[in-house]
């Protein structure tokens, strides 16, 4: 299957920011890592959807190290690692649970909506560049009050993994793998 190029640059971004050590490959502690930072960044949400979030990126490090970890190390490298993004019916129920994890711990006030200051600080949390980020957030159509939709995030969180998915609001977070 011929993939467009920003299904690829999703994945070198991807894999980047989890591997939050920066060792060359993720693995269940990068996930720790992440998670943690995620949560404290959301310091009004409730308890359980900080709960919710470190279980789905809990799942999240199960699913890809059943799925993926192809020589069984604990380890995935970026090669193992590109079937996520590429294959992601191997992965729907996975992503899904954390973008609704994600929204959720977005909307603390559970009104839908998500403020920009609080997706600036999970985005920034997860490690994107505040530029892709202001950027992504407006493609993601703010109303007028400068909020987002839950489903609008959790939407463009989903097609961010979809290999045929182009000209995506995600795709403004990609820029970031450059550097």
């Amino acid at each position: 299957m011929n993939h467009p190029q920003a299904a690829l640059g999703r994945v070198d971004l991807i894999f980047k920011l989890f591997d939050a050590n920066d060792s060359g490959a993720i693995d269940a502690h990068d996930f720790e890592v992440m998670a943690r930072r995620v949560v404290e960044a959301a310091p009004q949400s409730d308890a359980k959807a900080k709960e919710a979030l470190t279980a789905a990126f809990h799942r999240y490090w199960k699913t890809l190290a059943e799925e993926l970890d192809d020589d069984r190390n604990g380890r995935i490298n970026r090669e193992e690692f590109e079937d996520s993004v590429l294959s992601p019916e191997r992965f729907e129920s996975t992503i899904d649970d954390f973008a609704r994890s994600l929204a959720r711990l977005g909307d603390p006030d559970g009104d839908g909506l998500i403020e920009r200051p609080v997706f600036t600080a999970l985005m920034s949390a997860i490690g994107f560049e505040r530029q892709n980020i202001d950027t992504l957030f407006d493609a993601l159509e703010p109303d007028r009050t400068g909020r987002i939709s839950v489903s609008n995030w959790v939407d463009g969180i989903k097609d961010f993994y979809r290999p045929d998915a182009a000209g995506i609001p995600g795709d403004h977070l990609v820029s970031s793998v450059a550097g």
